[in-house]
């Protein structure tokens, strides 16, 4: 089992990725003793904001609180274990996870408190985690969507020996949507069907909002709270089938429209305080400056979230930076960063600010866009402005789950104010 006190012994090469010259050969802990900054990073480049990602830890943990829920957020947004302790630290229940190699890697931290998004039916992941529940301090909860998925389950724990039931909430899904049972009668059914398994425990109710709509559109907004309902009209007919052996939960996930799961929640949550009400959402630790930006209800420009102070929002807490390596043609450069560094699923990035070099100083690029990428490039429209040959320019970002992919290390700085590199994140994907 690793700590993550080791991640510090770790030695930086050139296969890492952006990383200043002179570090090769030293640990990371050896590194940062050694006070780095910024500027001695290579572009292209994702940098995170410490102070940022604190705030955001604060505001998701607090308002959480405030309105009785759970927090177990999604780590394959960062893949990350020094932000999912962070995370840990701040007050969370668990880490959710989408697929059983997530959860290996994880466990291979010590991590004791895990969700799977997700069904196992996989025989050898099956065998593994038959393998990690002997460990009675590890809390572990799947999920499955069909009778077809629990047969499967039981099968291969069976034959593993698993040395207890392992915990399953039953997905409901929605017309369109992803996973999930596509009805309530069908969601009973594999209820039913868990319920009576001796090597499978009911353990409550899950899905996705998120795949049902992309903006706070009133008729998203009424799609996801017909979904939600759904899952809370499912929770309360299962009532008769769960046990008194272990938890139950109803989860809920994503970090769009974690206020509307608040609302359709909070009169069954406040007739049933035995159930775990959670949401899974992860993308709150970084935010962004695009997709997060436009539907979170506590994005920190916008006016969602009713009553909510000033201080309580969640700020972007990553930017990109690329270098200007050719200027072809007027009110067009190409900088030295594209699909293989930065998102671009959720939008492109957005050029915010450009400096002589990255430890220069930043002025605003108001004009300018970014109107294609290629794999190592960005083409850089500067409208009524201009960028010199090797300045560097700033990226607003949109979608952390594909910015942390593509990066081994990121550096961290002290505040987007204050370039002094306090921390290298090292991911796992």
């Amino acid at each position: 089992m690793l700590r993550l006190d080791e991640l510090g012994s770790e030695r930086l090469s050139p296969r890492d990725k952006g990383i200043p010259a002179r570090a090769f050969g030293m640990t990371v802990d050896e590194f940062l003793a050694s006070e780095p900054r910024l500027s001695e990073f290579w572009t292209p480049l994702v940098a995170l904001d410490n102070e940022a990602i604190q705030n955001n830890l604060r505001v998701m943990a607090e308002w959480s609180a405030s309105h009785g829920l759970e927090l177990m957020p999604h780590g394959k947004t960062t893949m990350a274990p020094a932000l999912w302790q962070r995370q840990l630290e701040a007050g969370s229940l668990g880490i959710t996870l989408a697929t059983m190699g997530q959860v290996r890697t994880a466990r291979t931290f010590g991590l004791n408190s895990i969700m799977l998004a997700n069904a196992v039916v996989d025989e050898r992941s099956l065998h593994y985690l038959a393998g990690e529940l002997v460990n009675p301090e590890f809390r572990f909860v799947c999920w499955a969507d069909s009778v077809a998925t629990i047969d499967e389950m039981e099968r291969t724990l069976r034959a593993a020996g698993t040395p207890r039931p392992v915990d399953v909430c039953v997905e409901l899904g929605a017309e369109g949507g992803r996973t999930g049972a596509r009805s309530l009668g069908e969601a009973i059914e594999v209820a039913k069907r868990a319920a009576a398994s001796d090597v499978v425990r009911l353990a409550g109710v899950a899905g996705y909002e998120g795949s049902l709509a992309h903006d706070r559109a009133e008729a998203s907004l009424a799609a996801v709270r017909s979904y939600l309902q759904g899952q809370v009209e499912l929770h309360e007919s299962l009532g008769e089938l769960y046990d008194d052996e272990g938890d139950i939960y109803v989860t809920a996930g994503g970090s769009a429209y974690f206020d509307v799961v608040a609302e359709v929640y909070a009169e069954a949550m406040a007739a049933d305080s035995r159930t775990l009400w959670t949401l899974r959402s992860g993308a709150y630790i970084t935010h962004d400056d695009g997709f997060y930006r436009h539907v979170s209800p506590l994005d920190e420009a916008g006016d969602q979230a009713a009553g909510s102070a000033a201080s309580a929002r969640l700020r972007s807490a990553m930017r990109g930076l690329a270098r200007v390596v050719s200027h072809p043609e007027p009110g067009l450069a190409l900088l030295d960063g594209g699909k293989r560094d930065f998102p671009f699923d959720e939008g492109l990035p957005i050029p915010r600010q450009t400096a002589p070099d990255l430890g220069g100083e930043w002025s605003a690029l108001e004009d300018a866009s970014i109107r294609a990428m290629n794999d190592q490039h960005s083409y850089l429209g500067l409208g009524g402005q201009d960028v010199q040959l090797g300045s560097v320019v700033a990226l607003g970002l949109s979608h952390p789950c594909t910015t942390f992919d593509k990066w081994h290390y990121l550096p961290v700085v002290a505040s987007q104010d204050d370039d002094r590199v306090v921390d290298l994140v090292r991911t796992f994907f």
